[in-house]
């Protein structure tokens, strides 16, 4: 599944709390690059290999554009907290901004 998210936060910033996020729900790091990230492990259950692909880039002046592709179908647990990513990246520009599922 393919999901993005606009921020107004540095590349540098948002690949940063990626490398403390994805650790913490079971991905390890598998690939980096200057603007990418690549993490695998198992996430929730069945037991399955998941694998995420994780890009950022400036967009429209001050803008970064993060990009995330998962190997999973569906919405699965890891697409879930790819979400959660997305909104801990939110906060960290607002604050006030809190996370409030809505199922």
């Amino acid at each position: 599944m393919r999901h993005f998210h606009r921020t107004s936060l540095h590349p540098d910033q948002v690949l940063a709390t990626a490398d403390e996020f994805f650790p913490t729900i079971g991905l390890r790091p598998s690939g980096q690059t200057a603007r990418t990230r690549s993490f695998t492990g198992v996430v929730g259950t069945p037991e399955v290999m998941a694998t995420l692909e994780l890009s950022v880039r400036m967009e429209g002046g001050h803008y970064c554009f993060v990009e995330a592709h998962t190997d999973q179908m569906g919405e699965s647990r890891l697409d879930r907290n790819v979400k959660k990513f997305f909104v801990q990246l939110h906060t960290q520009v607002d604050s006030r901004h809190s996370f409030a599922p809505a199922y």
